[in-house]
């Protein structure tokens, strides 16, 4: 097999499983506890907290531990949505082309909390340009979030532009930075953002932790509540081999940085342009420049996506339809119709993501066979179709 799919997840980059092992047997200590057993987890703990502040150029103290991505989405979101609902603002600003964490958690408040939502326009690319939001900020407006880079379709969206916008009318913005932070600069004094959500199994690190950055200052209730773990904003026993391998993970997509650009931009643009040369009706999704240096994606007129990853995995070739958290969903995917892509296209989406593991062999391969395999999944939908 073949993996083609590094946005989906990643393995663990040895490095970062060496600086893990020791916490799961030697310092194994509840970092709660008084004694030295404690003491020596706690310091790890802190010494992570510092690393990852380190990378994002932010006080130790504005780093929050979660078990993943999605919870610190959830924890931005319903923390500073509950916190503003007290002084009367109670309007969340977000787009339909945001990971399902921030989408479904904005319903969800939406439906149970009172929360008013603003579904934020985007452009053909799946970008949120700096006069959709300016246009649609009010002043019962709370809080905006926008994804720094789209999961499945890569479009890097201009937060540097957007935050300053709400900052001027004393709105907190949030940006998902899962997807981004293995490529792009999570610097929050540059990006000029409220709140970071960030996932360790993206870049190199293990699954089941992340961190959610929170400016000094901001108002936050609690998702979580239990021990007063993280100064009471996230209750629960600290993972210390996660947390550990998860702040060596970003320090190093920090610090080799250039480096994996380097290696995997070349082999999309290569990708990018045989697929749109040799494959009749297909289509690149998402932002031709801006988007992250890894990530090609694309739609095929009259085929089915999902379809055509079986074809592919049985072929030998791990890719994705659209995000992997929608795969197997036989229906049109939110992010492409959001887009303005017509059902007959945002359908037939695939998703090809490279790595530090791939090779140009890896890509001549799967170049190889994807235009027969289009061709098979096009005439098998057509034929399900009839029928």
């Amino acid at each position: 097999m073949i993996y083609l799919d590094y946005a989906a997840t990643t393995p663990v980059d040895e490095r970062v499983l060496r600086v893990m092992r020791p916490f799961f047997s030697e310092i194994f200590g509840n970092p709660s506890s008084a004694h030295r057993f404690g003491q020596r987890a706690e310091a790890a703990v802190e010494t992570a907290r510092e690393t990852v502040a380190g990378v994002l150029n932010c006080r130790p103290d504005e780093i929050i531990f979660t078990a993943g991505g999605t919870e610190a989405d959830n924890l931005a979101l319903r923390g500073v949505m509950l916190a503003e609902m007290e002084s009367g603002r109670n309007r969340l600003l977000t787009a339909r082309t945001e990971h399902a964490a921030v989408s479904k958690t904005a319903e969800h408040l939406e439906k149970y909390a009172g929360v008013q939502v603003t579904w934020l326009t985007v452009d053909e690319f799946g970008q949120v340009r700096p006069e959709h939001v300016a246009g649609a900020l009010r002043e019962d407006a709370a809080l905006v979030s926008v994804m720094f880079a789209n999961n499945e379709v890569g479009t890097v969206n201009p937060i540097a532009a957007l935050a300053p916008l709400c900052r001027e009318r004393r709105v907190l913005f949030h940006s998902d930075a899962v997807q981004a932070a293995g490529y792009l600069d999570v610097d929050v004094q540059k990006l000029g953002v409220d709140l970071l959500a960030l996932g360790g199994h993206k870049l190199y690190g293990p699954k089941g932790v992340g961190a959610l950055f929170v400016r000094h200052g901001t108002g936050l209730v609690p998702s979580l509540t239990g021990g007063g773990q993280e100064t009471g904003r996230r209750a629960g026993t600290h993972n210390v081999p996660y947390i550990v391998g998860f702040a060596e993970a970003l320090r190093l997509a920090k610090e080799e940085r250039q480096e994996r650009i380097a290696h995997v931009q070349p082999l999309r643009d290569y990708v990018i342009a045989r697929v749109l040369q040799e494959i009749p009706e297909a289509r690149l999704s998402g932002h031709p420049e801006q988007r992250l240096p890894n990530h090609a994606s694309f739609v095929f007129r009259d085929a089915d996506g999902n379809l055509l990853v079986q074809l592919l995995d049985a072929a030998g070739f791990a890719c994705s339809s659209g995000s992997a958290c929608k795969t197997g969903r036989p229906e049109p995917s939110e992010v492409l119709l959001a887009m303005g892509f017509t059902p007959a296209w945002a359908r037939g989406s695939l998703r090809v993501t490279l790595g530090l593991g791939t090779t140009p062999e890896q890509v001549e391969a799967f170049l190889a066979v994807l235009p027969s395999l289009v061709e098979r999944a096009r005439r098998l939908h057509k034929e399900k179709t009839r029928s």
